[in-house]
């Protein structure tokens, strides 16, 4: 059964995504029939109420043979085509299967899985880190396709705008964290890897699923160095490794087993990690604010408190 009526797009999500531009409100509007159309094209009919994200939508969907799939409907960025591209390689391993994709809408027809299963959900968090470094092993084995983006570039633009962001942090030491990070990263920049990143894999970023009991999803897909995987796993549940009273001892044990499972040298996983609290730290500043988040500095200290800065070791040392 097919049907090119339009789909509904949620409220909530509309007026979310509106402040976000011109461009997005174009995209808005044509977002039902966009996704109607797409319903048509792939003979799907919607199989229950429609989901979301910050900025994407998940309509779950049956095909023509009554197979449970989910449509997924984001905004056509370089991002969109770099998903796909990743997608197509794991061939789910470890991650969402990609069934079909168009890369005009955005439109991408994944395997449906548990979205009422998050990682999250898992109360013992050694556990929940033990799962999430399996997967993170299994998808960063596998190298880096053509045309994605790469880490060599995005550090060394992150390079660039240290010194004009330098200014807007109105502590000191923040801005000595920040030029530590942005040291660690040159000592780095050029042996960045070739390997397939995720580049977002944190615990709701991990969903179950039938085929395999925990399967990844939302790649921002990139190519590099596996150490600049690792930050959103050690900031999950922050509230709690605050609680223990100890966050330091929560953050390296977290850093340690996910080191140990990808079989990772923890010296250039730290630098690689240090870039990616750099890189949140100048997305912050150019988002207006003027402290960096408490918990990038946490993290950032931790690892710092039991590693030589970059610049006094030698690249390449193991």
């Amino acid at each position: 059964m097919s049907t090119s009526t339009p789909i509904d797009v949620p409220d909530a999500f509309a007026a979310a995504y509106a402040e976000q531009g011109a461009e997005a409100r174009a995209w808005l509007a044509g977002l039902p029939r966009t996704g109607g159309g797409l319903l048509e094209r792939w003979d799907l009919r919607p199989d229950g109420p429609t989901a979301y994200g910050m900025a994407s939508i998940v309509l779950p969907v049956r095909r023509a043979d009554g197979a449970p799939a989910a449509l997924k409907l984001q905004q056509p960025r370089e991002e969109t085509t770099a998903a796909a591209i990743g997608l197509r390689t794991w061939r789910g391993d470890g991650i969402v299967r990609l069934l079909d994709s168009d890369e005009e809408s955005g439109g991408q027809l994944l395997e449906r899985l548990d979205a009422s299963r998050p990682l999250s959900a898992v109360a013992d968090d050694g556990a929940a880190v033990q799962i999430l470094a399996e997967l993170l092993a299994r998808l960063t084995s596998v190298p880096a396709p053509a045309g994605l983006r790469s880490l060599s570039g995005v550090a060394s633009a992150m390079l660039d705008q240290v010194p004009a962001a330098l200014p807007a942090l109105r502590d000191p030491a923040e801005r000595r964290l920040v030029r530590t990070c942005a040291s660690a990263v040159a000592e780095l920049v050029g042996e960045p890897g070739d390997r397939l990143l995720h580049w977002d894999l944190h615990y709701d970023n991990v969903l179950a699923a039938e085929r395999e009991p925990w399967l990844a999803i939302d790649p921002e897909p990139l190519a590099g160095d596996p150490g600049f995987d690792l930050l959103p796993a050690l900031d999950n549940r922050w509230e709690e490794a605050v609680a223990t009273g100890d966050p330091a001892r929560a953050v390296l044990g977290r850093f340690d087993r996910l080191t140990e499972v990808l079989g990772l040298d923890r010296w250039r996983a730290t630098g690689w990690t240090l870039g990616r609290v750099l890189q949140n730290a100048l997305w912050d500043v150019e988002d207006g604010r003027t402290a960096l988040e408490p918990a990038q500095v946490a993290i950032a200290g931790a690892l710092l408190s039991r590693s030589a800065p970059a610049a006094a070791r030698p690249i390449g040392r193991h």
